[in-house]
């Protein structure tokens, strides 16, 4: 299913397919980014250092030269876009994660319980590849410039928190699900921008999963509002 954004096509990817190939982009980007020109032409004199190149998906894997690693790779290097999203997309993940523990505890309806259960699964393993992203390109872990927190599409201020924490029952659900289907639509706000700004493969990558994956749960969230 390929859903259009307005700004470029984005497809939907199996999420072990996409979390595999950030990872495995990410290992080349380090390969290629710590060998200097020293080590570069030992490699050469070696015969080639080998990279493994994850495929798309359904794609094999490719074992590739340094070299033709680095030109498969392109200039991807990672601009301000990509790092300011990669930034404010952590705490916003992470605070999502703050209010499905609520529904694991306070959920009225199992299926509301459910789907926080698979927001928590999904979420988690994407904040740590997204913190790898950070380490890998050397970029620091916190939001700069004139982001903060309450200033990000979609999160909750501490009064709705608050709220959340306090509400029981049906209210409980009520709120968390218009809670959340606020933070989801902040989130693929952020990501779509960041697909027009950012100009790094493996942030796209991780665009294109938050995008697809939380329209899906913000319309499974709609259904279970008019049930």
């Amino acid at each position: 299913m390929v859903r259009r954004t307005g700004v470029r096509t984005v497809k939907r990817p199996r999420r072990a397919s996409v979390l595999t190939a950030a990872v495995g982009w990410l290992v080349i980007s380090l390969v290629l980014n710590g060998c200097s020109s020293g080590d570069e032409a030992e490699a050469d004199r070696a015969g080639g250092a080998k990279v493994v190149a994850p495929g798309k998906p359904g794609e094999q894997a490719r074992t590739l030269t340094a070299d033709e690693a680095r030109k498969a790779r392109g200039d991807d290097s990672p601009n301000s876009a990509d790092f300011a999203y990669i930034q404010m997309m952590i705490p916003h993940h992470r605070q999502a994660l703050v209010m499905t523990a609520l529904a694991k505890r306070y959920a009225h309806d199992e299926r509301v319980g459910r789907l926080a259960e698979r927001i928590a699964a999904a979420q988690r393993p994407e904040i740590g590849a997204m913190e790898g992203w950070l380490t890998g390109f050397g970029g620091p872990r916190t939001a700069g410039g004139h982001h903060h927190h309450g200033e990000m599409p979609g999160m909750a201020t501490g009064a709705q928190l608050a709220q959340l924490r306090a509400a029981r029952g049906e209210k409980f659900d009520a709120l968390f699900l218009k809670l959340m289907i606020a933070h989801h639509q902040g989130a693929v706000s952020m990501a779509t921008e960041l697909l027009s700004g950012g100009r790094n493969t493996l942030a796209e990558e991780m665009a294109n999963e938050v995008i697809a994956q939380q329209s899906a749960e913000i319309g499974r969230m709609r259904r279970m509002q008019r049930a």
